[in-house]
């Protein structure tokens, strides 16, 4: 192959990792509030954790639509053959998404808000879980035949690994929603949000261990990829990284910090995501159609990163912009509660 058949769908192997990963950092502490705010003591309580997403979670979402987008730009055969695979969690994540939106929207004017409050905690649960057993089933590997086209069963993703990795996603989704609010929040609720956060942070290390754990035995290609020499060095320095950062972020939640907590959230999801990217890399549908055989036409993927070369910086801006205009603390006035 040339050097740009080579080169190119790497780029945009790179380029939807960090699409998804921006997603799941931005979009996860989102639904990580909206999870939480189904166990909130107090209507005023909840109304901050609703005040605290308000400018924000718009722009979130719409990493996830980018990334839609590159992948079928980019790599066509795996958005068919992954899609198929996954159309029943796939819609029952746009559902959830839908449900959200809907209730944010009318709740703010509701006079009776508890109907709206229970559809955006559920519309959060239900959103996180189909993601969760979205990368749960591709993880483990997708039937294909010689084209890349899926040939397996429509409830492939019912199974009990997708259902660890959806509960682990959660967990992770509550975590860092829970470190966002005590940026966000102060007093009683703040407390309240670094003990969900404590138990969350265990609860995820958890998942993570039985993931680990469990998966060379949910695939061939996992298993061989773990246990690969050449690999080895890495998956020994990873599961280290994550205990220190994990040690870390203990301390730093005793500690009272407000930033360190989510800082170092943000880290654990950074070096999960680079364990995952090596995990498959590069298979774009593991574990046999690789990125070199699911890429577009060299001409239509420079195209494209021309595109995305001014895009990406724009919408980096827009983000940091939004989140530095509206920094500090939420309040709720009395008549809101």
């Amino acid at each position: 192959m040339d050097f740009l058949d080579v080169f190119m769908p790497v780029v945009w192997f790179v380029i939807l990792a960090l699409f998804l990963l921006l997603y799941v950092i931005l979009d996860g502490f989102d639904l990580g509030v909206g999870i939480l705010s189904l166990s909130s003591p107090s209507e005023q309580q909840r109304s901050l954790l609703m005040a605290s997403l308000g400018s924000i979670w718009d722009a979130n979402e719409t990493w996830l639509v980018l990334m839609g987008g590159a992948l079928f730009g980019a790599f066509p055969l795996a958005y068919g053959t992954i899609l198929k695979a996954l159309y029943g969690p796939i819609y029952l994540m746009i559902l959830g998404l839908i449900l959200r939106a809907v209730a944010f929207e009318f709740r703010e004017n509701a006079i009776n808000k508890r109907p709206w409050n229970l559809t955006f905690g559920f519309g959060s649960v239900l959103a996180a879980a189909s993601q969760g057993v979205c990368l749960g089933t591709v993880l483990s590997g997708l039937p294909t035949d010689a084209d890349g086209h899926f040939i397996g069963s429509p409830w492939i993703w019912l199974n009990w690994s997708s259902l660890v990795v959806a509960l682990t996603l959660i967990q992770g989704y509550v975590l860092i929603g829970s470190t966002y609010l005590i940026l966000k929040t102060s007093g009683e609720l703040q407390r309240l949000h670094v003990r969900t956060a404590r138990l969350a942070a265990t609860t995820t290390l958890a998942g993570a261990l039985l993931i680990t754990v469990t998966s060379p035995f949910v695939s061939e290609a996992l298993r061989e990829r773990l246990f690969d020499p050449a690999f080895l060095p890495f998956f020994v320095l990873l599961p280290l990284l994550g205990i220190a950062l994990i040690v870390q972020l203990f301390r730093s939640l005793a500690m009272g910090q407000e930033v360190w907590p989510f800082v170092y959230t943000v880290l654990l999801f950074i070096l999960s995501f680079a364990g995952l990217g090596v995990m498959v890399f590069p298979a774009i549908i593991p574990p046999s159609v690789t990125i070199f055989e699911a890429s577009s036409s060299v001409t239509s993927m420079v195209f494209m990163l021309t595109f995305i070369g001014v895009l990406i910086p724009i919408m980096l801006f827009y983000n940091i912009y939004n989140y530095i205009a509206f920094r500090g603390k939420v309040e709720v006035e009395p008549h809101k509660a």
